[in-house]
């Protein structure tokens, strides 16, 4: 792989200054190409690197740490929570986290930059509670091709579009992102927070289970490419989907991802199908209790919805097709209903034979699922679920703009972010970013945005963040500045 041919003796004393020909780049070269599985590479790469005596952690921590402090002066705030913003404000931070809001203007303590907001709307840096890191922005037959070197790399760049739109944080439903969210951790590549699910966890024909049908029957004990990657795991049975949940708990999910039923997005499982039993499902919900966590559970229709909540899940995710008995039972047992406004092809694409057919019956539910939800007041979150496309992906902020059919301004700008910190919380012990996110308060997280304009007022202006975003921090680092400091 790395190699650019294979000299030897006094050709290659020669040329010696090129590190191709150097024994231990030839050792790395067998390593990596021995398995490129998930697995292979990122335990290969490590211990190649060891193995050339060289840092693992040396480009992170040649990362520039962020200033001890930024003072924001001249803002006005709003804070997650509350219907009406509070006025000329100053925010301070400190490292990480919020240090203080005030009135006046302060001195600048020492070392700090000021960025003067000249009356600015600033606002928590928006959450999206059901989001693919690394499938957002690829077509799907790349990620069922591809190199999963190739698809990391994509990813990266997709992570630095979705913090540059202004989403701080995501909870990622799918996918091997440990790796990816230690990347972003560690300050190597730009991105939001990842409270990862690890590998979405589905039954044999189920909507996770996209295996081509000359696989078909499946072989216990053998795995194809999207489970060796860590894309999903197929599962049959209580005792298998144990195993997998633990599997995924181990590798650092911070909740799991169940797929109680059919699809959009996979063409042979119909909105209307049921793919794992009642005892199954509670498998799951059983050992993720047992680490403290909690699943969430795909599900489009009534009969799924209420075998998820019937089995102990704590979140349905989608549930276009659920009935008012449903939604009764979601709001009374206090589950969670993380959901999305699709309402044409504009926000999924041009899809091929039954997916198209299953996003039509998707687009006719919407807006009866979120009328449910407003009648029972079932706890909603919001997420967009852009699926396989960059130009999909563009539209995240658009989806949110979506709920102005149902929601006012400042209850869709709660929810995006106070709103679903709170889902997130649900995690517990297993939260990989423990404190206050979504909101802008003494001791929290300094996820923060800066908006030229007021979103309460026109909240259209999250669907273009390239112009109406002027500061992103993240983790008390700017990421976007285009003001004076």
């Amino acid at each position: 792989m790395y190699a650019c041919s294979s000299l030897t003796g006094e050709t290659l004393v020669r040329r010696a200054v090129c590190l191709c020909h150097r024994p231990e780049i030839h050792a790395v070269t067998r390593r990596i190409d021995a398995d490129l599985t998930r697995r292979g590479f990122v335990a290969g790469m490590a211990a190649s690197v060891a193995a050339l005596g060289l840092p693992f952690k040396a480009r992170a921590q040649a990362t520039p740490a962020p200033p001890r402090s930024t003072l924001f002066t001249n803002v006005r705030v709003f804070d997650g929570r509350s219907a009406s913003l509070r006025d000329g404000l100053h925010v301070l931070v400190e490292g990480n986290r919020i240090k203080s809001i005030a009135g006046g203007t302060p001195a600048t303590p020492e070392g700090a930059q000021r960025i003067d907001c000249g009356g600015r709307v600033m606002m928590p840096g928006l959450i999206d509670a059901h989001w693919h890191a690394l499938f957002a922005a690829l077509p799907l037959p790349v990620l069922l091709q591809g190199n999963i070197g190739y698809i990391h790399l994509a990813g990266s760049a997709e992570a630095e579009r979705t913090l540059q739109r202004g989403f701080t944080t995501v909870r990622d439903l799918g996918g091997p992102v440990f790796a990816f969210k230690q990347a972003i951790d560690e300050g190597l590549i730009p991105g939001p927070r990842i409270y990862p699910c690890g590998a979405m966890i589905t039954g044999s024909g189920g909507h996770g289970d996209l295996r081509p049908l000359s696989d078909v029957p499946r072989t216990p004990g053998v795995q194809g490419f999207t489970e060796r990657t860590g894309a999903a795991s197929i599962v049959d049975g209580p005792d298998e989907i144990r195993m997998r949940v633990r599997e995924q708990l181990t590798q650092g999910a911070s909740q799991i991802k169940i797929v109680g039923g059919g699809g959009v997005s996979s063409p042979r499982t119909p909105l209307d199908l049921t793919t794992l039993s009642e005892v199954e499902v509670r498998a799951a919900a059983e050992v993720a209790k047992d680490w403290n966590t909690y699943i969430t559970v795909h599900a489009y229709a009534s009969n799924t919805v209420q075998r998820a909540i019937n089995a102990g899940a704590a979140c349905v995710e989608h549930a276009h097709l659920m009935d008012d008995a449903t939604a009764r039972l979601m709001a009374d047992k206090g589950v969670w209903l993380s959901t999305q406004p699709f309402l044409s092809d504009e926000d999924t694409g041009r899809l091929p034979g039954p997916s198209m057919a299953s996003a039509q019956q998707l687009f006719g539910a919407t807006d009866g699922l979120y009328k449910l939800a407003k009648k029972y007041k079932i706890k909603t979150a919001f997420g967009s679920d852009m699926l396989f496309s960059p130009a999909l992906a563009q539209r995240q902020g658009i989806m949110l703009t979506h709920l102005t059919r149902w929601y006012s301004n400042s209850e869709i700008l709660a929810m995006a972010t106070s709103g679903n910190a709170q889902l997130l919380g649900l995690s517990g012990p297993r939260n990989p970013y423990p404190g206050k996110l979504g909101v802008i308060e003494e001791g929290a997280f300094a996820d923060l945005l800066l908006v030229d304009g007021n979103p309460l007022d026109n909240i259209a202006l999250l669907a273009t963040p390239q112009t109406s975003l002027l500061v992103i921090m993240k983790d008390g680092k700017v990421h976007k500045n285009t003001l004076k400091t």
